[in-house]
């Protein structure tokens, strides 16, 4: 999904504002009259989801998940990289996960990495476009999540690839299994809860439950971006760098690059991304 022409980088930087004040705008507009459906999701699907991912534009999940705007809670940083003995990141997601055990709801963390079927270099610049690099640290990251919370069974951390090409995800069970939703058609989706099931056997009944809905939304999605013609913006040409927040509603690729304030030293994260 892309709201940019491929001319966007090459227009008047004045044009560009503009543009960028209107995508602001919708993505507003399209939130708040989400609020009911929202509202209603979760009433059935109570469990709080936190989504750990790179910086990329392409890795928007609300949108690969069919799920409402404002269930999925991001964390967005260069590659994806993130250590939970950074003061601030550490004291922000423990905070996140406490106050949500504390209202009765569990926590499902998705630990993000992406990677292109197609071609290696549309793969994670993070990382060098190194998959495995990728995985790696977000293996390290579930293990510090799993330890810190070890005595909590409210609170999951979960592996998940996204495949930039087909937006399909790739869950990694704590037994070293895979399910590549990119092998399974909707036709399939009645096989998911045993799947999950087997996959992530101590994820508890009733997150299994609420994560199954984002994996259905996956799988219709990701089958409808393998029926279409898609351009695969392989070339980086972002104009903007943004440093903190907020800044959900710019799931567009080759637009922006974005790094949270989380690491205590951001020089190296701006330095790559000015890059």
């Amino acid at each position: 999904m892309s709201d940019a022409t491929p001319e966007l980088h090459q227009q008047p930087f004045s044009d560009r504002l503009s543009w960028l004040e209107q995508l602001a705008s919708r993505h507003s507009a399209a939130f708040i009259a989400g609020t009911a459906a929202r509202e209603a999701y979760l009433a059935q699907h109570p469990t709080k989801i936190i989504a750990l991912k790179c910086m990329d534009g392409r890795i928007h999940l609300p949108h690969a998940t069919q799920t409402p705007l404002g269930i999925i809670q991001p964390y967005r940083n260069l590659g994806g990289i993130f250590n939970l003995g950074w003061p601030y990141l550490g004291d922000l997601l423990c905070d996140d996960i406490n106050q949500a055990l504390a209202q009765g709801r569990p926590v499902l963390v998705l630990i993000s990495y992406h990677f292109s079927a197609g071609a290696r270099e549309r793969g994670c610049a993070g990382f060098q476009h190194d998959r495995d690099a990728a995985l790696a640290q977000a293996l390290q990251i579930r293990d510090q999540l799993q330890s810190i919370f070890a005595a909590s069974e409210q609170c999951y951390a979960l592996v998940v690839g996204f495949e930039t090409d087909s937006d399909a995800l790739v869950l990694h069970g704590s037994t070293g299994r895979m399910l590549d939703l990119s092998q399974y058609s909707p036709d399939l989706s009645p096989q998911l809860p045993a799947l999950l099931q087997q996959l992530c056997p101590l994820l508890p009944a009733a997150m299994q439950r609420d994560l199954l809905p984002l994996l259905l939304g996956n799988l219709r999605h990701s089958a409808l971006q393998r029926q279409q013609r898609r351009q695969l913006d392989i070339e980086h040409r972002e104009w903007m760098l943004c440093l903190g927040r907020g800044f959900d509603f710019l799931h567009v690729p080759n637009i922006a690059l974005i790094i949270g304030p989380f690491s205590p030293d951001l020089s190296q994260p701006v330095k790559k991304a000015a890059a």
